[in-house]
């Protein structure tokens, strides 16, 4: 599907979809245009991209394809753009990306994107409220586009904020090999926001030293606040990281705790067990010795073997109790 607006001096003059006037309004002076491509198909794609803008085929190869990496690079009379908006599924525990690409020019924005974007709706919105405030210049539509599009870098964060804090808690609770699957879960996912975002900085950041010409001076400290913004979110990031590290560590040890407790029951029943296996194996020699198998001597033998098992056992617990190994 393709969408797009005509702004002349801030104002929204025309929003169509029909993409042959695309080329006349084009090249009319006075004007900007935003061209939103959602899910286009084939045709639409190499209507716009090639027939009507003339983009280079590398961009539009870069556009098309599925880049896993933020990009910017300068082309004659504009430059493209590949960012990332993120979503974090707290039932699965992990990041969703979603790629959006964008053509830059002196007049015109061309943003082009699979599936359904929030920052691109709510931009949408904003034009339609007021488009006096965002749709300017294409330097500042493409500011509020990725201004929004990092918006939705904060709920995803809390969510996983959200998640850390529930997996600690039940792993003071009770650690099991699940929690800690879980644990070295998170990190992976929060070393893929890494990824995504430490290029996507490198990307704003030149934009926002002036890199690229189709961005006025006079935005420029706006888009040095979106640097400021990746960031403390990669900082975040990092400080979430460190967090679960020392959630590792901490599980480690208390499953080391556990472990060694049980050993140390394990080992008391032992020592406690020894008078027992000691006289039991004496007196399960085969020769004839006390207690004799004559009656009535071998019950008042046994009781005295019981009565001497029992008397040592609480020996030895005493000793132990005393020493406070147990």
């Amino acid at each position: 599907m393709v969408r797009y607006f005509i702004f002349s001096k801030g104002r929204l003059i025309q929003e169509s979809s029909d993409v042959p006037f695309l080329k006349v309004a084009l090249y009319e002076e006075g004007v900007d245009i935003w061209v939103d491509m959602e899910q286009p198909t084939q045709e639409e794609t190499r209507q716009v991209l090639e027939q009507i803008f003339n983009f280079h085929p590398l961009a539009i190869e870069d556009c098309v394809a599925v880049s896993e990496r933020p990009k910017v690079d300068q082309y004659e009379g504009y430059f493209f753009m590949v960012v990332h908006a993120i979503d974090f599924s707290r039932s699965q525990h992990q990041f969703a990306t979603t790629e959006l690409n964008m053509f830059i020019g002196r007049n015109f924005v061309v943003t082009y994107h699979v599936d359904p974007l929030r920052s691109i709706a709510a931009t949408i919105d904003r034009v339609l409220k007021n488009p006096t405030l965002v749709a300017r210049s294409p330097d500042r539509l493409t500011y509020y586009v990725v201004d929004l599009l990092l918006d939705n870098y904060e709920p995803a964060l809390q969510e996983l904020a959200s998640d850390m804090a529930q997996v600690e808690e039940d792993m003071l609770a009770e650690s099991s090999k699940i929690t800690l699957s879980e644990i070295v879960h998170l990190k992976k996912q929060i070393q893929d926001l890494r990824n995504i975002m430490t290029p996507q900085r490198e990307v704003i950041a030149r934009v926002a030293h002036g890199e690229f010409t189709p961005v006025r001076a006079s935005m420029l400290p706006y888009y040095r606040d979106l640097l400021d913004r990746i960031t403390r979110i990669l900082n975040t990031a990092e400080t979430h990281r460190e967090s679960l590290s020392s959630s590792v560590q901490m599980l480690l040890s208390l499953q080391q705790s556990q472990t060694n407790h049980v050993v140390k029951v394990l080992t008391v029943l032992a020592t406690l067990s020894m008078p027992l296996l000691i006289i039991t194996s004496f007196y399960g020699m085969n020769i004839r010795h006390f207690p004799d198998t004559e009656w009535p001597t071998w019950p008042w033998a046994y009781a005295w073997i019981l009565a001497l098992t029992g008397g040592i056992t609480g020996l030895v617990y005493g000793i132990l109790k005393r020493r406070k190994w147990l």
